[in-house]
């Protein structure tokens, strides 16, 4: 198969239309575009963002995006190090240490001086509650009889029940699940673009960001949010829509406060 960014880039130049024109009507960047099209995958923010704007430019170009995106996967989506790196090689010195003998450490006292101990204790013991069993019927100190309930009010210790504190989240998150075309532009608190402006479809899965605080802007109602592992309702808009999330909940942003990824 031909070259993923030759074919995106041949295919723009056959039909005439300037990389302009493309961001304009998909939301990706043009620097984004470019460097698809010149295959420059570490300009782009992520195997996650690649894929799904090489799936947005592909569809805008009425090529096969299906095609596209496995041919990808298949040249460079490739596992993390992390998950290809062997088992620690000091697990097996661990486990052929412990199958030997160590060294050092204490003895262990002979069984029959263990089980004579126990014997020991338990006669103790029954010793014990019969002593304290031959004052049942017998006069206390003032002369009065000790009654069982007496018994259990001066030897039943009060309990008290203190409340679990419970911790207190320090990071909000938000999930964006699209009911149709809807424009997504995420940021964090320090200014740094989570989603660049990017435009998603029904049922296209959106990465889930957590930070101590984002801020949201979307062209439409067309999404359903969880803000903190919560429901959240968008109400209808003809204008864009903004919020500024924080772990105690989201709060509705006017649209000069609202981040635009640009």
């Amino acid at each position: 198969m031909p070259e993923i960014g030759s074919t995106l880039r041949e295919a723009r130049m056959r039909a005439r239309i300037d990389i302009t024109e493309v961001e304009q009507a998909t939301k990706i960047r043009a620097k984004y575009l470019r460097a698809l099209e010149n295959e420059e995958w570490s300009l782009l923010p992520g195997p996650t963002f690649i894929k799904s704007f090489l799936r947005e430019y592909a569809d805008f170009l009425g090529l096969d995006s299906r095609t596209l995106v496995e041919e990808y996967k298949l040249r460079y989506d490739r596992p993390s190090e992390a998950e290809l790196a062997p088992l620690s090689p000091r697990l097996g010195r661990e486990r052929r240490g412990r199958s030997g003998p160590v060294y050092g450490a204490p003895r262990v006292a002979p069984r029959w001086l263990i089980v004579g101990g126990a014997i020991a204790a338990i006669l103790a013991l029954l010793a014990l509650i019969g002593s304290l069993g031959g004052d049942d019927n017998g006069a206390g100190p003032s002369g009065s009889t000790s009654t069982p309930a007496n018994r259990t009010a001066r030897t039943t210790p009060a309990r008290t029940h203190r409340p679990t504190a419970r911790a207190v989240p320090t990071q909000a998150s938000v999930r964006i699940v699209p009911t149709g075309t809807v424009y997504v532009c995420l940021v964090d608190g320090g200014g740094r673009v989570l989603i660049p402006g990017s435009q998603f479809e029904a049922g296209q899965q959106v990465p889930v960001y957590k930070a101590r605080r984002l801020r949201l802007t979307l062209g439409n109602n067309a999404v359903q949010l969880r803000v903190n592992g919560r429901a959240m309702s968008v109400p209808a808009s003809s204008t864009a829509i903004a919020y500024e999330i924080t772990p105690s909940g989201a709060r509705s942003l006017a649209l000069d406060q609202a981040p635009t990824c640009t």
